[in-house]
């Protein structure tokens, strides 16, 4: 055991759906955690951790309560609460305490994270203005006077320019995801144990990872397109009408797939980096966690979407009419109804407010995927106790969760 982001070796306890009865401190303050996984009996106050031997040998006793357990406990049944040493309790966790972890890891690390994101968001934005003025094709001006078939074959033609235009994009966005994905999960490993963390530190543990995170970063959105090109593939070749209704069918259907895989696999990149798997044992590590907890892990994720996309959008509207209005010509284009031509001052000022959202929501996002991990690495294998230990807390001894008392 070590204080490394790495904390336990996988498959050091069960992890595919059976309970590892290892007694804990409390339960999730907002509940949202399934029953099953907890003892029906526990023990009482002051004994949850494996007692040690005193110097003078004898009956070992109770371990004395460390920091963050508390002092004074209620008479009766009642827990006490769950040693605390970073950003998170060291229990099970609620939806509520991993945003709130997430932000907390914000707050108490804000040199590091923001050094990481506004370093990433100022280069990925450069490479967007650059693209989007020097590789970009102009867009597609409709003709509304068309006939039918004309207004067909322009519709196809702004939509192939529109493929094109998000290519540079993704593929930009794809690199600066990697590199703070990278680096703030190292971050974040670091403020679950409460230990501080520097840019170097982060970037001397992420380094040796980045081309198996590179390969997984590819491989799910590769997996992605392929369902969906096959799903879509027959009523292409049927063609007509028929066709574009059962390629319309087979897409929706594709897409449902699409998304049970892509919850499936979303703790693989924390597993590939933390545990230092291979891109495909991460991917079934992955899949393990979230097994009988996929739509709690959806919820979630989804959740954190939604915040981020409105957090998003308060930063970068403002950013973007400021931008409209400071270019003259884009702004006259738009207001004489034709397709805007923006100069550099529209893609400098809304690439600014870009760069600000993007600071603030990828370390949200990606907390909330690493402490997703963790919360299921708890369930199911009681990472609480090498926490603990990791940390150097108190009461949590020296042997390995196999080792554990079970209740």
């Amino acid at each position: 055991m070590n204080d490394t982001p790495g904390w336990a070796s996988p498959g050091s306890a069960p992890s595919d759906g059976q309970d590892a009865n290892v007694p804990r401190p409390s339960e999730p303050a907002d509940q949202t955690g399934p029953a099953s996984k907890w003892s029906r009996e526990q023990p009482p106050a002051g004994q949850w951790s494996a007692p040690s031997a005193p110097e003078g040998g004898g009956t070992p006793g109770p371990p004395q309560p460390g920091p963050g357990w508390g002092g004074t406990q209620p008479h009766g049944w009642g827990p006490p609460p769950a040693a605390k040493p970073g950003v998170i309790p060291l229990r099970p966790l609620g939806m509520g305490e991993i945003l709130d972890g997430a932000v907390s890891t914000l707050r108490a690390h804000w040199r590091t994270v923001l050094g990481i994101t506004i370093s990433v968001s100022v280069i990925a934005e450069i490479g967007n203005i650059l693209a989007a003025r020097y590789l970009l094709p102009d867009p597609v001006e409709l003709d509304p006077d068309a006939d039918s078939s004309e207004a067909l074959r322009q519709v196809g033609d702004s939509l192939q320019s529109s493929t094109i235009s998000l290519g540079p994009v993704m593929l930009i966005t794809m690199v600066a995801t990697l590199f703070t994905t990278a680096l703030l999960t190292m971050v974040i490993s670091r403020s679950v144990l409460g230990q501080p963390v520097k840019l170097s530190e982060a970037w001397r543990e992420a380094r040796p990872r980045l081309p198996q995170l590179l390969g997984l970063t590819l491989l799910l959105p590769l997996i992605g397109a392929a369902i969906v090109a096959v799903a879509i593939l027959p009523g292409l070749l049927l063609g007509g009408g028929a066709g574009m209704a059962l390629a319309v069918l087979g897409g929706l259907a594709s897409l449902g797939v699409v998304l049970w895989l892509m919850i499936r696999f979303a703790l693989a990149s924390p597993a590939l980096m933390l545990e230092r798997q291979g891109v495909f044992a991460s991917m079934r590590r992955s899949a393990k966690l979230v097994q009988g907890a996929w739509w709690r892990t959806f919820g979630i994720i989804a959740l954190t979407m939604l915040l981020t996309l409105l957090v998003s959008m308060i930063i970068s509207v403002p950013f973007g009419l400021v931008a409209v209005a400071m270019d003259s010509g884009g702004f006259s284009d738009f207001l004489n109804g034709e397709a805007p031509d923006f100069g550099w001052a529209y893609l400098i000022i809304s690439g600014i407010g870009a760069v600000i959202a993007s600071s603030i929501t990828y370390p949200i996002s990606a907390g909330v995927t690493v402490l997703l991990y963790v919360d299921q690495r708890i369930r199911r294998e009681a990472l609480d106790l090498e926490l603990g230990r990791a940390a150097g807390l108190p009461g949590y001894g020296s042997e390995p969760p196999g080792n554990a008392p079970r209740s």
